[in-house]
């Protein structure tokens, strides 16, 4: 299915591209028409840093940063971003006065937690939200849910796509929106066309990356 890939620019800075790939895919609680590849946005040092430079506009100056919680692997991202902030001014109210870079684990149940070590960078600080995609929300809702019971103040959420622009009360804040990307479309699994015309996965995805079936 690489064959298929697509480079769609960011409408703000041409070092910001997004692959595509057409097809049918399925994530964790939709099914998608479009598979997103992160890749090299996440892992390229060029590339990561240009996209936590367009993501630190939000949060410019005013706004207190201690933490970042980087899901889908956006660690990198979140390095820069960081440095983005630090370099702007940005204000840390923790005892170090620098910004934390953390990740959460998902128990056996499926739970998004915080180990114990992990606790006080969380706990009390102001947070930043950092994912690759969001289709539906409910990862950002359960991420929401998670942070706000280990202390954490949200003071924003960012991801590198979102078909949703708010969660709960919070903007989602993001380089690429779904008017970016023609055609793009997002059912229930239930209600998927593609299901019902009998049309076979190309592959399961998520914000790490995909499995051919």
């Amino acid at each position: 299915m690489e064959d298929r890939t697509v480079k769609i620019q960011s409408p703000t800075n041409n070092n910001v591209a997004l692959k595509i790939i057409p097809g049918h895919f399925a994530t964790n609680h939709s099914h998608i028409n479009f598979y997103m590849d992160m890749t090299t946005i996440k892992t390229r040092q060029s590339e990561a840093r240009a996209v936590a430079s367009e993501l630190k506009n939000k949060y410019m100056v005013s706004t207190p940063v201690d933490t970042i919680i980087c899901m889908d692997g956006t660690e990198v991202i979140g390095a820069y971003l960081a440095d983005e902030l630090s370099n702007a001014g940005n204000i840390s109210y923790n005892a170090h006065q620098t910004i934390y870079i953390v990740t959460p684990e998902f128990n056996t149940n499926g739970q998004m937690i915080f180990r114990d070590n992990l606790i006080p960078e969380v706990n009390g600080k102001h947070c930043i939200l950092l994912l690759a995609s969001a289709t539906t929300g409910k990862t950002i809702r359960r991420s929401i849910e998670c942070i706000q019971y280990y202390g954490g103040i949200i003071e924003g959420i960012s991801a590198i796509f979102s078909a949703t622009e708010e969660v709960d009360g919070y903007t989602v804040d993001t380089v690429f929106r779904e008017k970016d990307l023609p055609g793009y479309q997002t059912y229930k699994p239930q209600e998927c066309p593609y299901c019902q015309k009998g049309i076979k996965l190309d592959a399961m995805v998520n914000g790490y990356g995909y499995s051919k079936l």
